[in-house]
């Protein structure tokens, strides 16, 4: 089955990361260290990741999650970055 596959993950963690490129939000970066994460998991033999593929999405989940936590701490919106209106333009 091709979910078992290293190279897969891979490939899909480069079009992950290609994607983020285009369209930079963060969002497709933490999927891409996800993916990453389950095709070196795989190439290195973690045993039960390549037994049944709820395994390897769950792995994917987690994975995604931490790294786009991470990412959003590393390079979210720093204090002062937002900006507040005080007045409206439309007021006199």
């Amino acid at each position: 089955m091709w979910w078992s596959l290293w190279w897969v993950w891979m490939v899909g963690a480069l079009l992950l990361a290609i994607l983020e490129v285009v369209a930079p939000a963060q969002i497709f970066l933490g999927f891409a260290v996800g993916a990453g994460g389950v095709g070196f998991g795989l190439l290195l033999g973690i045993p039960g990741l390549a037994t049944s593929v709820p395994m390897m999405l769950l792995t994917f989940a987690i994975i995604s999650l931490l790294a786009w936590l991470a990412l959003r701490q590393i390079l979210g919106i720093r204090k002062g970055q937002v900006k507040h209106f005080e007045h409206d333009i439309n007021e006199d």
